[in-house]
């Protein structure tokens, strides 16, 4: 038994998730990007309904859906403080907490950065960690509210996660984050990667979700502030290669 993880598109490029904890049955939406897309998705599995929804953070395509998933299922809104401000959120989750779904523990973790108070969700004994828009196959998300230091800080949460993590992320954004990666130079690795991410979108396949040991390989805002010496360094270096991909043409 474990939990059962079930990914679709929703909107024009992100991803829903509705995680089920396989002991008891019990479903959680990470996220409402697009509240009609995730009602039919539960009505297409034949699901009794939705038990919770679990918000990563604030902004619209991650908790714009609140109040029609809610209104339609009837089902709690835990999530960060921040959602509070513009979305319907019954519950505070803040890192260091605990959410049990079922039998499932997912730790709360804080990965502030892309927004202030982003969190994501870590089941830690199945391997895998929800982490919204924190960090994507070969990229990461906008630096929209925090610092490089806050942000480097919630990457280094996540290059420490055991290599064989599965890291489920919001959006499909890899063709875009392969032409930055590249343009700051190519090995046998990020070659191959390259190659396996074009053959995947040619048939039209998701490239999330990947792991934490594709990332340190191959990612790099994980990659080239790995190899500074010490934290300052390795923010400044992420502030650097964040300020460049933003307005990076490639």
């Amino acid at each position: 038994m474990g939990l059962k993880i079930d990914i679709f598109p929703c909107l024009s490029d992100n991803y829903g998730f509705l995680v089920t904890d396989e002991a008891t049955g019990i479903t959680a939406a990470i996220d409402t990007p697009e509240a009609s897309r995730i009602i039919a998705r539960v009505e297409e599995r034949g699901l009794p309904g939705l038990d919770f929804i679990l918000n990563t953070h604030w902004h619209p395509d991650h908790g714009g859906g609140n109040a029609e998933v809610q209104a339609r299922f009837g089902c709690p809104i835990y999530g960060a403080e921040e959602v509070r401000k513009r979305w319907p959120l019954d519950h505070v989750l803040k890192d260091g907490d605990v959410f049990m779904l079922g039998e499932t523990r997912l730790d709360v973790v804080g990965l502030g950065g892309h927004t202030l108070g982003v969190i994501g969700y870590f089941d830690r004994a199945g391997g895998n960690a929800f982490v919204s828009d924190v960090i994507f196959p070969l990229g990461c998300g906008r630096m929209f509210e925090g610092t490089p230091e806050q942000y480097w800080g919630s990457l280094l949460r996540l290059a420490e996660l055991p290599d064989d993590t599965v890291l489920y992320s919001a959006h499909e954004y890899t063709l875009a984050n392969l032409r930055f990666a590249e343009s700051l130079g190519v090995d046998e690795v990020l070659q191959a990667r390259g190659d396996k991410v074009r053959a995947k979108r040619e048939r039209g396949e998701f490239t999330v979700p990947s792991t934490v040991a594709e990332e340190k390989a191959t990612n790099p805002f994980l990659r080239y502030p790995l190899m500074e010496k010490d934290f300052a360094a390795q923010a400044a270096r992420f502030g650097e290669l964040r300020a460049a991909k933003d307005v990076f043409r490639g």
